[in-house]
């Protein structure tokens, strides 16, 4: 998609030094666009840590592309030990998105059968190359399979589309296009006329930070609501259909998303409101039966008694919570599935019982 005009990706190797990778930090979004570069596997650690980078499917790319820099570090004699340690760390950067562990895996367990550390390299690059390729192919259907659902509230209502958002499952939370974002880029592009109730996704504000940012771009119209606003508009009959992403999917359907997810797929069923999941392949995690199996990352209380924001030419942190007072700060919950109407992805819209069978034909090994 596009900043000021201009295509990106959301992660790249350095056209002028592939030792390099590169990525935005999604921390100074959207009152400083800068561009990271990593040289160790030990940067993408930290970048997926401290969330420079965030989102299930960008986080997965970004531990392959880690994996690799690890390559490029590890000694040419004896290196498995220094990979394996270095696969490690990176898979347990950060617990709930499955994409993480998927991606390191699938690039670990081809070049630690490699003799060389130069096969070890190579393959290591074009493995993550390729998962990032993958990725941008299956958003880009996930918004062909989404762009239906879209159309006939229009066709029915003649009005705009007023779609729910949480949490930011843009092109820059993947490589490209984004999940629940490539529908309505679509649409929008079609001349569908779309608006976006923008949940603002405290702690990190992901929403109206990074997603409203997304959306103004591309010239979609939205509106920014704090996330208590989002059962009264429902209520009063100003949403059409709620989009979310995951970051992790089970077996029986029941999906780990930004914390706040929950409450809105409760009071979207009560009102009889579509909710919608949006999601490649990498996201569904077969090995796990349901959703409380999930593990559940807890960050920093910080996160909860700060606040940031744009003061005086930079990004500033606020105080917005007693200093004698603690904060508990889960960032994910748990949606069942019986909460949620179908899953956008890039085999098509499924129910869960749909998506179950898939699974079981083996749609992704962990």
């Amino acid at each position: 998609m596009k900043i000021q005009g201009k295509h990106y990706r959301s992660i790249w190797v350095n056209p002028n030094d592939p030792r390099q990778i590169q990525t935005f930090d999604q921390r100074k979004i959207p009152f400083q666009i800068t561009i990271e570069t990593w040289t160790s596997y030990k940067d993408a650690v930290i970048a997926i840590k401290e969330m420079h980078v965030r989102g299930a499917p960008l986080i997965g790319v970004s531990g392959a592309y880690g994996l690799y820099l690890a390559t490029l570090e590890a000694p040419s004699e004896n290196p498995l030990p220094f990979l394996e340690k270095a696969k490690n760390e990176l898979e347990n950067a950060r617990p709930t998105a499955v994409n993480l562990s998927w991606a390191v895996n699938k690039v670990w367990n081809v070049i630690k059968n490699l003799r060389s550390i130069e096969d070890m390299r190579a393959t290591a690059l074009a493995m993550a190359n390729q998962l990032a390729d993958e990725d941008v192919k299956m958003c880009k259907r996930i918004g062909e399979a989404g762009l239906p659902l879209i159309e006939e509230i229009y066709a029915r209502t003649g009005k705009p589309v007023n779609i729910l958002t949480h949490c930011n499952a843009g092109w820059i939370a993947t490589i490209d296009y984004g999940t629940i974002t490539a529908p309505i880029y679509m649409a929008h592009r079609k001349g569908i006329p779309v608006h976006v109730w923008v949940s603002e996704t405290r702690p990190r504000n992901q929403g109206s930070r990074i997603t409203a940012w997304e959306l103004g771009e591309e010239g979609v119209p939205h509106t920014v609501i704090a996330d208590n606003a989002s059962g009264l508009i429902i209520q009063e009959g100003k949403v059409d259909i709620v989009l979310v992403g995951a970051d992790r999917v089970v077996r029986n359907g029941d999906t780990a998303n930004k914390i706040g997810t929950l409450m809105k797929a409760v009071v979207a069923h009560e009102y009889g409101i579509p909710f919608y999941v949006a999601l490649p392949s990498s996201t569904f995690d077969p090995s796990l039966d349901i959703g409380s199996q999930i593990p559940i990352e807890v960050r920093s209380e910080d996160e909860v008694l700060y606040t940031e924001g744009w003061i005086n030419d930079d990004i500033n942190r606020v105080r917005v919570a007693p200093f004698n007072s603690h904060a508990y700060n889960p960032a994910f919950d748990v949606t069942p599935a019986k909460f949620i109407t179908g899953y956008i992805t890039d085999k098509g819209v499924l129910t869960a019982e749909q998506l179950h069978t898939l699974v079981e034909k083996g749609i992704k090994t962990v």
